[in-house]
């Protein structure tokens, strides 16, 4: 089900004001869109209520903090059932920053932020010791060039 259609202009104006800046307040929200700071509280309540808000996220530089060593590592698994088992254990090796259930070559592929390669070196190495991981392809990423979720939001809800 198409969750858009249900939505009016203002839902979108406001979701798309949200896209751009999280953190902007209800009141400027409203002065943007020319209706009460209330109506954008109670719009944005709703479409939390309906998930089509899942709370609101924080950007960090990695670079600035010390972890600009990024890699992907795609992970050979004993059995597909098994991926349930090792995504949860994967939760415990907090350098696994994404991770995602594929098709294809490799039953999950994460992503893994680490301060340089020792670093990486052992959290793969922790992977690899996982049970029912049977090995593990990593990639080393150069240059994150495109982070943008905000084009695909726009067209989604035509803001």
């Amino acid at each position: 089900m198409d969750i858009t259609e249900n939505l009016d202009k203002l839902d979108k104006q406001i979701l798309g004001l949200l896209m751009k800046n999280a953190r902007i307040p209800y009141i400027e929200i409203a002065k943007s869109l020319e209706v009460s700071a209330g109506t954008i509280h109670g719009r944005v309540k709703k479409l939390e209520r309906r998930n089509i808000i899942q709370g609101a996220t924080l950007k960090i530089n990695y670079n600035m903090v010390g972890y600009d060593f990024t890699a992907f590592v795609g992970i050979v698994i004993a059995r597909n059932l098994a991926s349930e088992n090792v995504l949860s254990q994967l939760l415990n090796i907090p350098e696994v920053t994404v991770a995602s259930v594929i098709s294809g070559k490799y039953g999950i592929l994460c992503k893994i932020r680490c301060k340089n390669t020792q670093q990486a070196k052992n959290i793969i190495y922790k992977i690899n010791d996982l049970p029912e991981v049977l090995r593990t392809e990593s990639m080393i990423s150069l240059d994150e060039s495109i982070n943008d979720k905000q084009r695909l939001f726009e067209k989604i809800f035509e803001v």
